[in-house]
């Protein structure tokens, strides 16, 4: 198998920017039908988002008559792989399915985008996580980032520069002013997600300043030779994770209404910060109508020249794939023909790239010939760090299927709640890689 790449900085710059060419592409096709053919989807993307997901499907539902896209409910307490192993096993496979970690799983029963209109209008750099063998496997929905999320008007009001924030000693100084003027520092959520996935993520994505280099680390958990308590990387990580427990403004919250709470905290002005992506951004500007809100990085480092103490994570968050094993032509067409529209008409555009505000999802668009450009303040910086070759890799889109299930629920939990000791937490950290099957390597499970 084909060993995987992950975007780079240049290629998503390069992406961005060829979105706000004007289209030259005609949308989905216009085509009319006398009966209309059910296309299912596995969820709806994301929770955050789901509401205006939805309304692009009715829309789109109701602007041809061949086709009718029917949105399935996952379990959110399952795994992708939970969710859709059933439906597999009862010959009921959705037609489109979205997901990042598991998609060398699902490699060989979903179809091949090769030669289709939108993989001709990404840069292949966004691809490349969602090729494997050498087939596209799937589509990316969009590019995002994560890092320390801040109410622009509480930092202002406080005469906070977040620019000027270059070390985890400034932080710290920050999250000392937040205070003395009244707010709460930081809401630093104890999700498991938020832990298991992009806060490792932080750790992973500044363990080496190459590629190759982060794989090797990889490698090197898998194979059981990694120590992470000698790692000076994995400790400066660790005294991060300990100053965002130390000015955690709030109750510990293990469940999933820890998420929207966080959310409500840092809207409401109450809290300076948030340790949480853009994905979130729709939910903010609801909840604080006419607020600005911003993202920077999580500094790791207090020396301000430190690799990627000056940049965010960016990465895709997931694929579109399509079912070639128990779809019909008709049902795979009627998933092109969406995912189509949804990405070059003028009414998908809108869903995607508007604001919630106005009723849209409020993506960053990596498709050329997007007309709509993002309006929002949190997706303009984030395409000034990318403009500046200031990003880090997702190197979570290469964590084997379960594994962030694994460490967010138990040991980064644990550690969050005082149950276990730092070097408690290294250990539990490198039992679960040991053994894993590298498929960022390739290799086959």
């Amino acid at each position: 198998m084909k060993k995987f790449t992950k975007l780079g900085a240049l290629a998503l710059a390069a992406a961005l920017s060829a979105s706000v060419v004007v289209a030259t592409t005609p949308a989905a096709s216009a085509a009319t039908c006398s009966t209309k053919t059910k296309v299912t989807m596995l969820g709806t993307i994301k929770v955050e988002i789901q509401d205006e997901f939805q309304a692009a499907v009715k829309e789109y539902n109701a602007s041809q008559s061949c086709y009718t896209v029917d949105t399935l409910i996952l379990d959110r307490k399952n795994t992708f792989l939970q969710n859709v192993t059933p439906l597999y096993a009862a010959k009921n496979a959705p037609t489109i399915m979205y997901t990042l970690q598991e998609i060398p799983d699902m490699a060989d029963k979903v179809m091949d985008w090769k030669g289709t209109k939108l993989v001709k209008l990404v840069s292949p750099g966004l691809l490349a996580a969602a090729n494997v063998g050498g087939k596209q496997v799937g589509i990316p929905s969009t590019a995002e980032a994560f890092g320390l999320l801040y109410n622009k008007k509480v930092l202002a009001d406080a005469g906070i520069d977040p620019k000027k924030i270059t070390t985890r000693t400034e932080l710290e100084a920050a999250f000392k002013t937040l205070q003395a003027k009244g707010k709460k520092a930081v809401h630093f959520s104890a999700i498991w997600w938020s832990l298991g996935a992009h806060f490792t993520n932080i750790y992973h994505a500044n363990a080496a300043s190459t590629h190759e280099g982060r794989l090797a680390v990889l490698d090197s958990l898998a194979d059981g030779k990694k120590d992470l308590s000698a790692d000076p990387v994995f400790k400066n990580w660790l005294a991060t994770f300990d100053l965002l427990k130390k000015y955690n403004g709030s109750t510990t919250n293990l469940t999933d209404t820890e998420y929207p709470a966080s959310i409500a905290s840092l809207a409401s002005g109450e809290y300076g910060f948030l340790f949480q992506g853009n994905w979130t951004e729709p939910d903010l500007i609801k909840g604080a109508a006419g607020t600005d809100f911003g993202i920077m990085p999580v500094p790791v480092s207090t020396d301000a020249k430190a690799y990627g103490n000056d940049s965010i994570p960016v990465g895709v968050p997931g694929y579109f794939m399509i079912d070639a094993k128990q779809s019909t032509k008709a049902e795979r067409d009627g998933a092109i023909d969406f995912l189509t529209w949804l990405y070059t008409s003028p009414a998908g555009q809108k869903f995607v790239a508007n604001p919630a505000s106005k009723g849209g999802m409020g993506f960053i668009p990596v498709y050329s010939g997007f007309k709509v450009e993002p309006a929002t303040n949190m997706a303009r910086e984030i395409a000034k760090y990318v403009g500046a070759g200031k990003t880090l890799e997702w190197i979570n889109t290469y964590y084997p299927a379960g594994l962030q299930e694994t460490v967010g629920k138990v040991s980064m939990q644990q550690y969050f709640t005082d149950k276990i000791s730092s070097a408690e937490l290294a250990a539990a950290i490198q039992a679960a890689w040991k053994g894993q099957t590298k498929t960022w390597r390739g290799a086959a499970k």
